[in-house]
């Protein structure tokens, strides 16, 4: 997420209310996770673990719990919960805004795009040109979709992150400051949900087309030209390359990447990265003729034992 204006540290810190090491006029340009931040943002970061990973990233900001040597040409800022105070940068720069309309005034609507009755527009959508939007549709603030699209009843676009942090007193969610970009050809099926982005965008590529029932968790990327069946479901941060195809009730695990071209059949469960132009089945996931040769040998087990019992 990039600030409507540069701002500098001793501002943020300001915002904070937190120490900081750098120059005060050290310029921030926005915030963003790990995996999406750019030099100019802000990234946060709470346990040894994760220091160094926060430290060299793209990101030029670093909030932190610890006092440690800042990297050249980078600031930190010190907070004893970086958790808290990411989400209390979220509030100042992205509040949440009350709609009070079907159509929020500042959305906007391309030329020939249908909207059917009892859709929900919020606040900075963007929807392009000779697009269907069909009853019961759900767009979020900050959505932006393109042309040529057609959305089916009852998807919602937007929706907060799954992103909790465990505390004693119970689940600290992580605020939603992202957004949903829909690119252009885009068919979402009835009753999709697209969760926005924690910082950045959760995105559906070019001429990509969704089933009924598809579930895309935060700041995943779908790319172009991909055919995603019914009832799978999309952990956050995934990376879906060009011209997948994942069939019915595929389950998969955050922050993985699925390689171009590949095949997943269906009820498959990915806990890893897969390569691709390969076909995949089972769970683990794994390269389709050698899970089906290992379930034709585990059928042949009841007549080895029998026939070892016979020996006997």
């Amino acid at each position: 997420m990039k600030f409507s204006k540069v701002h500098t540290l001793r501002q943020i810190a300001a915002i904070l209310d937190c120490e900081y090491v750098g120059r005060e006029d050290f310029p921030v340009e926005g915030m963003n996770e790990i995996h999406v931040v750019e030099r100019g943002d802000i990234v946060f970061v709470d346990h040894p673990k994760y220091y160094d990973k926060a430290l060299q990233s793209a990101a030029t900001v670093i909030l932190i719990n610890k006092k440690v040597e800042c990297p050249e040409g980078k600031a930190l800022l010190l907070s004893d919960d970086p958790f808290r105070d990411f989400n209390k940068l979220t509030d100042h720069f992205r509040p949440f805004e009350r709609a009070g309309v079907a159509v929020a005034p500042t959305a906007s609507v391309g030329k020939n795009t249908i909207i059917q009755p009892n859709v929900f527009i919020g606040n900075h959508v963007t929807i392009g040109d000779h697009c269907v939007i069909h009853p019961n549709v759900t767009i979020y603030d900050h959505t932006v979709i393109g042309d040529h699209v057609t959305i089916h009843a009852g998807t919602v676009l937007g929706a907060d992150a799954f992103y909790y942090k465990k505390r004693p007193e119970g689940f600290d969610k992580l605020r939603s400051g992202g957004n949903v970009v829909i690119e252009d050809h885009v068919d979402l099926g009835a009753s999709c949900t697209i969760d926005s982005g924690v910082s950045g965008s959760t995105r559906i590529g070019e001429g990509s087309k969704l089933d009924n029932q598809v579930h895309v968790g935060h700041d995943t990327v779908i790319g172009k030209k991909c055919l995603i069946a019914s009832q799978t479901g999309i952990a956050g941060c995934v990376v879906i390359e060009d011209e997948v195809t994942i069939w019915g009730q595929v389950g998969m695990t955050s922050g993985i990447t699925i390689g171009t071209k590949a095949v997943i059949l269906a009820q498959s469960g990915i806990s890893k990265s897969l390569e691709g132009h390969t076909t995949y089945f089972g769970y683990p996931a794994e390269e389709a003729r050698k899970k089906y040769k290992e379930l034709a040998s585990i059928r042949k087990i009841p007549a080895i034992i029998a026939l070892l019992d016979h020996r006997e």
